[in-house]
């Protein structure tokens, strides 16, 4: 019988498909018992899941580059690491040698031991590693049960599940997975944005639907609007098709733009930079015709690795890049390690009581000796083949910034004086992601020659939400007065003392977002490769002079509420 269930949606793009139902991970599995003849087969059969889940988290390593090697290979090494915890195998095997208990229970009671271990730290960084626990005993328990013809897994069809973790969602869509619906989640959370960049169908917030669809049935996912349909009925499929024909010529309209330039309806030129961390963002970003590079991220040097990138190594890195823009302007964002971004040389740290808050960034660059001039000297080495800036992010005082310019003129010094070519000037600016730093930017700006807005960080700093925690994902937003103010004044100041000003955030590439940035003064973005032709198509049917004239209106916005007004009657 046909059921319309209304979730948020998180990534866009429509399916149409058979429900393959996954329940939590928590294993339900009742007490079995082996006899004394079966344990080493028992064992053979834990063992042989055990390899075939390690097999495929190492191809799917291999696989991934960019943006997901960045955000998805941290949970992957995490997993590979608890396969390979020996407390976790010795208590297996034990459970099966001397408690003669089947593979399935011994994985259930093992899993409640660790678990039990950990939820009782005081940590909550190593609380919240449970979620992996489970993730990986869950996988083990799948493969146990898994059959030669259904290695294919979910090809062809919609996954409802509680929830999906980061390191799934790229093998997810190389099995076939047309769409996924959650019955928790986060629009903002890192699964939803890596569900963006792959764009596959996300529809989070469903409880009802994990409890009331089952396997084989059939189902629509409008991953725009939120709404998953159990058994569509004619309408329901015609509006589908209608959709799936929208979305193709939508495509082909965005593929047009790809050599068309970023203009207002009123012939205002507007700067679209991509974000990038590999060589395939890079020549994506080319493709499209991105002014530049806006925020090139140099953690993956750092990253998965157990000894410290040389200077060498930096250097060819970023020259590579510099290269690959053709003459277009790079900018390379300095370390930013630490939060939820850990490295296997011991750089960042990993028992820090509020990462979020603690050595990350600049902080870290500065505090290791040697880190940040080995990097500066490699980015400065790469300025002579092209346009290259250099962005410090996690300022949250002045004393930060003339410290990092004083460096970046005594390296320059040296590499002249060693007789490398580099720029004349290599301009440095400052990522504005710590509200202090948007306070006292009147007391820095004269050290810096460019600003750009994180506003993922921004936002949850400033409204005191973790944008990650799903029970706050009401109230983690960019569409709140003080965000709005926080960024006007920032714009505000950098046009006044002639320093170009970008956001780089998740709110630069959401096309909603466009018209309320414009209006803020805005004229640079920053953004995923992926969302740039949707972006240009939006700022292409806005007329700025318009928009300016109402921006009173939106600051003088009380509330969401109000915020959300304005944009509907801009976008209209």
């Amino acid at each position: 019988m046909r059921h319309e269930f209304q979730g948020v949606g998180a990534s866009r793009g429509s399916a149409l498909g058979r429900a393959r139902v996954r329940l939590p991970h928590a294993l339900e599995v009742a007490e079995e018992r082996i006899g004394r003849d079966q344990v080493d087969s028992e064992l053979a059969r834990l063992h042989a899941a055990i390899d075939t889940v390690r097999g495929e988290i190492h191809v799917l390593r291999e696989r991934l580059h960019g943006a997901l090697a960045h955000e998805v290979g941290e949970f992957l090494d995490l997993h590979t690491l608890l396969l390979d915890d020996p407390e976790l195998l010795q208590g297996l095997d034990e459970l099966i040698r001397t408690g003669h208990y089947a593979a399935d229970y011994a994985l259930r009671l093992q899993r409640d031991r660790i678990a039990s271990v950990f939820e009782a730290m005081d940590d909550a960084y190593f609380r919240s590693r449970v979620d992996d626990i489970d993730q990986v005993i869950g996988r083990i328990h799948a493969a146990l049960h898994r059959r030669d013809h259904d290695t294919q897994g979910v090809a062809g069809e919609i996954l409802i599940a509680d929830n999906v973790a980061p390191a799934e969602l790229a093998q997810l869509q190389a099995q076939g997975v047309m769409a996924i619906v959650t019955a928790a989640g986060s629009a903002l959370s890192h699964s939803a944005i890596l569900a963006r960049s792959l764009h596959l169908p996300l529809v989070v917030g469903t409880a009802q639907a994990l409890l009331k669809i089952n396997d084989g049935d059939a189902v629509v996912v409008d991953g725009a609007t939120g709404s998953v349909i159990l058994e569509p009925d004619a309408g329901d499929l015609r509006a589908h098709r209608a959709r799936m024909r929208e979305l193709a010529r939508e495509r082909k309209q965005l593929h047009r733009l790809r050599r068309e330039p970023t203009i207002t309806r009123d012939g205002v030129d507007i700067k679209l930079y991509a974000n990038a961390e590999s060589r395939e963002d890079v020549a994506e970003a080319h493709a499209l015709g991105a002014a530049g590079v806006g925020l090139y991220r140099t953690e993956f040097l750092f990253l998965q690795r157990n000894e410290l990138p040389d200077e060498d190594e930096q250097f060819r890195v970023y020259r590579d890049v510099v290269l690959g823009m053709t003459g277009r302007v790079v900018t390379i964002r300095t370390l930013d390690l630490g939060a939820d971004k850990a490295d296997k040389t011991g750089l960042a740290l990993r028992d820090e009581p509020n990462p979020a808050l603690g050595v990350r960034g600049v902080r870290l660059s500065m505090a290791r000796e040697g880190l940040l001039e080995t990097q500066l000297r490699a980015i400065l080495r790469a300025s002579g083949y092209g346009p290259v800036r250099v962005l410090v992010p996690m300022i949250s005082a002045s004393e930060e910034v003339r410290a990092v310019r004083a460096l970046l003129d005594k390296v320059a010094l040296d590499l002249r004086r060693e007789g490398h070519e580099i720029a004349e000037r290599v301009p440095l600016g400052a990522m504005i992601e710590v509200p202090a730093a948007a306070l006292a930017l009147p007391a820095f700006i004269g050290a810096v020659d460019f600003l750009s807005i994180g506003t993922n960080d921004l936002v949850q700093y400033l409204l005191a939400v973790d944008r990650n925690n799903e029970a706050l994902a009401s109230l983690y937003t960019p569409l709140h007065p003080a965000v709005l103010r926080v960024i006007r004044d920032v714009i505000k100041l950098g046009k006044a003392r002639g320093k170009p000003v970008a956001v780089c955030g998740e709110m630069a590439g959401d096309p909603m977002f466009a018209p309320l940035l414009l209006a803020l003064g805005l004229e640079e973005f920053s953004l995923h490769p992926a969302t740039l032709l949707e972006l240009r198509r939006a700022i292409r049917g806005l007329n700025l002079e318009a928009l300016r004239k109402r921006a009173p209106a939106l600051l003088r916005a009380g509330d969401r509420k109000a915020i959300e007004r304005w944009l509907s009657q801009a976008s209209a």
